[in-house]
């Protein structure tokens, strides 16, 4: 048996899946709004029509890429799996006239020092607003306690 055969493994979709599409990216070539190397290596996920033969699958592709056979080889499907935790749930951000906005810290979760050569610095692990506890971040303590002394007063 060869090397090659020793690791595939058979990869195979069912009608109503949902898949990625593989791109390759060109040189020099301008697609969906990135070039080369930058350009995206998947494409949306689109569903599973049926299965043509052993290897190969038809997509549901949209109207603007209608100029594209919809048959695909298996390799160049990827398959897609849905996860709650990619969506991402609106809340209002309040944005000012010139279009940015500004975060507000809500708990301070930690403290910690660092020591950077000759000098200590502390740093506290804040929470923001409209943020996860994953996205938390830390801050110099001495930045902190100037802009957001209330956070301190406990």
């Amino acid at each position: 048996m060869s090397y090659a055969n020793l690791k595939r493994k058979e990869i195979e979709f069912q009608e109503g899946d949902n898949v990625f599409l593989k791109v390759s990216p060109w040189k020099k070539v301008l697609r969906f709004g990135h070039k080369g190397k930058m350009s995206p290596r998947f494409i949306e996920p689109y569903e599973v029509l049926k299965k043509i033969g052993p290897v190969a699958y038809k997509l549901a592709l949209p109207p603007e890429m209608e100029k594209i056979h919809n048959a695909f080889h298996v390799f160049m499907l990827w398959q897609y799996r849905s996860d709650h935790a990619h969506i991402i749930t609106p809340y209002e951000i309040e944005v000012q006239s010139d279009l940015s906005n500004e975060e507000e810290p809500v708990q301070i979760l930690a403290f910690e020092t660092k020591q950077l050569r000759n000098k200590m610095i502390l740093l506290v692990k804040v929470l923001w607003r409209n943020h996860k506890v994953e996205e938390d971040t830390w801050e110099r303590e001495e930045d902190m306690r100037e802009q957001y002394p209330h956070l301190f007063a406990q």
